[in-house]
């Protein structure tokens, strides 16, 4: 069986479920496991450094237009020929879209099963490493494989009930210019590592947040974690944020609780990495009763930190 992936949570879980045997195709900003498999998917936005703002402007004026951010190399999908094509319909900004794949697959002359990968919450992500797996006739591996991170999920409330930890108000940005909420699982990933964020959208899109909304609702932890950067990424277009008035006056600001997060722990939905995101945000949120292990600690960082560390690169 030959399976081509058009989203990079897909392509990771695939990795993590030790799947990648099946796997012949992915697009340009899958995963580094996949980093040797042909890129089926790209982007016009490859390889750019565009700032958040002129990014927003790009995909504004491509939807204004009817117009989309991909495209598909058909020659190499052709040549391919998959039997199973995994794709999604939750954001036309982050990834190809089910329209755009079903028109690209509409051309080959071996018509392969489209898999659309559409989580809202959680759960559904969970339930994505199933599907997967089912399609690929492994449904056992991934039953194994969703185990072992509910594991982890529990201990972490165990630990909180046990200490008793009170919920943090929290914000999460998905965004930086414009500001955007956290939707979709996000605000169920906050839930399970002891936070509630008022300002997001549980299982529905993010959306753009405005500033003085922010400042009323004063979050006690604020978590920068834009979708597509990493910490590094983030911390260019910080200035942004702690250039607004009323920054200082936030109470994560004032208890030096900001943090920058890489995107893949949120935005990207493998349940693997979400469930790192999970972590981190718990160390964030409880640090008096959460230590992040070595591979987490590499993923976030305090923004005073993240001040001297990345100045110092």
């Amino acid at each position: 069986m030959k399976v081509v992936s058009f989203l990079p949570a897909a392509t990771k879980m695939i990795y993590d479920m030790g799947l990648q045997e099946y796997l012949y195709g992915v697009t340009f900003e899958c995963p580094k496991e996949a980093a040797d498999q042909p890129k089926v998917v790209r982007c016009i936005l490859e390889g750019k450094n565009y700032s958040s703002i002129e990014i927003d402007r790009i995909f504004s004026a491509s939807k204004a237009q009817g117009k989309s951010l991909y495209w598909v190399d058909d020659a190499l999908l052709e040549s391919i020929a998959p039997d199973v094509v995994f794709t999604q319909d939750i954001c036309e900004v982050c990834n190809i879209d089910t329209v755009c794949t079903e028109t690209a697959v509409m051309k080959l002359s071996k018509q392969p099963t489209l898999v659309p990968l559409s989580p809202n919450n959680l759960q559904d992500v969970f339930e994505c490493a199933i599907t997967i797996a089912r399609a690929l006739g492994k449904e056992e591996v991934a039953l194994n494989y969703l185990a072992g991170l509910q594991k982890k999920t529990d201990h972490i409330l165990d630990q909180l009930r046990a200490n008793r930890a009170p919920l943090k108000r929290i914000m999460l940005m998905e965004w930086i210019e414009p500001i955007y909420n956290c939707g979709h699982w996000i605000p169920f990933q906050i839930a399970a590592a002891g936070g509630v964020d008022m300002l997001s959208n549980p299982g529905g899109d993010s959306i753009v947040t405005q500033w003085d909304k922010i400042l009323k609702y004063n979050p006690e932890v604020l978590v920068i974690a834009p979708c597509g950067f990493d910490m590094k990424r983030s911390m260019e277009e910080m200035e942004l944020l702690t250039s607004k008035p009323g920054w200082t006056d936030l109470d994560a600001v004032k208890n030096n609780q900001v943090y920058l997060a890489d995107f893949d722990m949120f935005t990207q939905p493998s349940i693997g990495t979400l469930v790192e995101g999970i972590e981190a945000l718990a160390c964030m949120f409880h640090p008096e009763i959460f230590k992040a292990d070595e591979n987490i600690t590499k993923k976030f960082i305090n923004h005073s930190q993240s001040v001297k560390s990345f100045k110092s690169v």
